[in-house]
């Protein structure tokens, strides 16, 4: 992983239960780019780590009570979601958007100059016409992340996210995709992302600090050539 330009960081991940999650959380412990880490969610991850601060909570449509745990913080990882058709469409609007625009707040009035990468997904449609609602939904939080205030927003909008490890897939729909992956993955390649090939993006996004402020969109094909482009690096190669 790439070093950032002046001092280690302090990273908040939330959402590291995870898949994406998960390894973002195990990049940023194994970083010398990063100070430490606060994991913010609902269960406990069953691990310690020196770098790791854990966090739980349980109402993500009240976020006041983080307000100390999320200050003097460099950068947040966001990764919790949840699946089209595993919950009601309020449980996914509050979800996809309102935990994401409630924790984004008290973030903000606690750490400032924080940067922001958020997991969004393929589609999302800030102009709320799409006719998905996951689509609605993750567009409505891109569009509040991009006028929070915060300095530097990056939004990642995956297509299908290969598990990478055995899973209980969620869906038929998952479980279809994990069987054809390899022939999906060769025919269409811009539509596939490897969940720990996402999570390295994320996290390096945000420690690969820079001078201006911007706001960042990375479908997959833009997230896959920032994987290219930084292997050596990932790698420890020169």
């Amino acid at each position: 992983m790439s070093v950032p330009t002046v001092g280690q960081k302090r990273l908040v991940i939330v959402g590291a239960t995870g898949m994406v999650g998960g390894y973002a959380l195990r990049y940023a412990l194994d970083s010398p780019a990063v100070k430490n880490v606060t994991s913010i969610g609902r269960k406990k991850l069953g691990i310690s780590h020196p770098k790791l601060k854990e966090v739980l909570h349980q109402n993500f449509a009240d976020c006041s009570a983080l307000a100390d745990a999320l200050s003097g913080q460099d950068a947040a990882v966001y990764c919790l979601g949840t699946y089209t058709g595993s919950v009601s469409d309020a449980e996914l609007r509050a979800i996809t958007a309102d935990y994401t625009i409630e924790f984004a707040r008290v973030l903000r009035n606690s750490s400032p100059n924080a940067a922001f990468s958020f997991l969004s997904g393929n589609g999302a449609d800030p102009t709320g016409r799409s006719r998905l609602a996951f689509a609605r939904y993750k567009g409505e939080a891109e569009k509040a992340l991009l006028a929070a205030g915060f300095p530097r927003v990056y939004l990642f909008r995956p297509a299908y996210i290969y598990p990478v490890q055995p899973r209980k897939e969620p869906t038929f729909s998952y479980r279809l995709l994990r069987a054809v992956y390899p022939v999906f993955r060769l025919l269409f390649p811009n539509q596939v992302i490897r969940a720990d090939d996402l999570a390295w993006a994320m996290v390096d996004v945000v420690l690969r600090q820079t001078p201006e402020r911007q706001g960042l969109v990375f479908e997959n094909r833009d997230i896959r050539t920032i994987v290219k482009s930084q292997m050596p690096v990932r790698n420890g190669a020169a």
